[in-house]
C-alpha cells in the first residue's frame, strides 16, 4: 500500500507526544498502521522524546504510588484493554479501532451511511465510519472545527487531490471542499470530527438544518 497524503507535522508530533484527544488519536493511529513512512517518523519522534526525558531531573514518587497504581488496575472492568470488537466486516482490520464498539450502519442521505464508534469524546472529537456509494458527490462544505479522515476502502477526490486507501485528509474552518467518490466501489472512511459541518451555497443553507454529522 502506497500512501500519498499524511497528517501534518503538527498533528503527527502531537500524536507521538500523546497530547491528542482520544478520538483524533484513534484516527491518526489508524493511518500510522497503514503507512510505513509515518511508522518510521513516529518511532523517530518517540525516540527523541525519550532522549529528552532521560535528561530531565527525576521527581521522587510518593511512598504509596505503586500500591495505588495496582489498586486502580485491579478495579478496571473485566476485559478492559482487550480487543473487544474486531469489526470483521470492515475492509481493513485496525488495532487502533478494535477496542471500541461499533453501531450498525445508518442511512443519512442518498448513497451515504454512517456508523458511530463508541470512542469517548471528553470534549474532543467524535469518531464514526462514513460509507458513500460510487459517484456520490458530497455537498460543498467547510467545518467549525477539525476533521481528520483516513480512507479504508475506495477513493474520493476534491481540490486537494485524490485520496485512496491509507491516505489521510485533514481539514478545518480554513478549508472548503466538495468530495466526489470514485467509481468502482463504495468509499469507506474513518473520521474524527470536532465541531460541525457547515454547508456552503444556497442549497447548503437550505439543507443545513437536516445535516447531523
Amino acid at each position: 500500500m502506497s500512501t500519498i497524503h499524511h497528517p501534518s507535522g503538527e498533528t503527527l508530533g502531537a500524536f507521538a507526544a500523546g497530547s491528542l484527544d482520544e478520538g483524533r488519536r484513534v484516527v491518526v493511529a489508524s493511518h500510522v498502521e497503514l503507512c510505513a513512512s509515518c511508522q518510521r517518523l513516529v518511532s523517530a519522534l518517540e525516540q527523541l522524546g525519550g532522549n529528552h526525558l532521560e535528561q530531565l531531573r527525576g521527581t521522587p514518587m510518593a511512598a504509596d504510588a505503586l500500591e495505588k497504581t495496582l489498586q486502580r488496575l485491579d478495579a478496571s472492568p473485566d476485559g478492559a484493554g482487550q480487543l473487544r470488537h474486531a469489526a470483521s466486516d470492515l475492509p481493513v482490520q485496525l488495532k487502533a479501532l478494535a477496542p471500541y464498539a461499533l453501531e450498525p450502519w445508518r442511512w443519512i442521505g442518498p448513497g451515504v451511511y454512517r456508523r458511530t464508534a463508541a470512542v469517548p469524546t471528553d470534549g474532543g472529537a467524535r469518531v464514526f465510519l462514513l460509507k458513500a456509494a460510487p459517484g456520490t458527490r458530497l455537498p460543498h462544505h467547510t467545518h467549525t472545527g477539525t476533521e481528520l479522515t483516513v480512507i479504508l476502502q475506495g477513493a474520493f477526490a476534491h481540490a486537494g487531490g485524490r485520496f485512496g486507501v491509507g491516505d489521510f485528509d485533514e481539514a478545518d474552518g480554513t478549508v472548503e471542499h466538495e468530495p466526489v467518490v470514485e467509481e468502482g466501489q463504495d468509499c469507506i472512511c474513518l473520521v474524527a470530527m470536532q465541531g460541525e459541518l457547515r454547508l456552503l451555497g444556497l442549497m447548503g443553507r437550505l439543507l443545513q438544518p437536516f445535516v447531523r454529522m
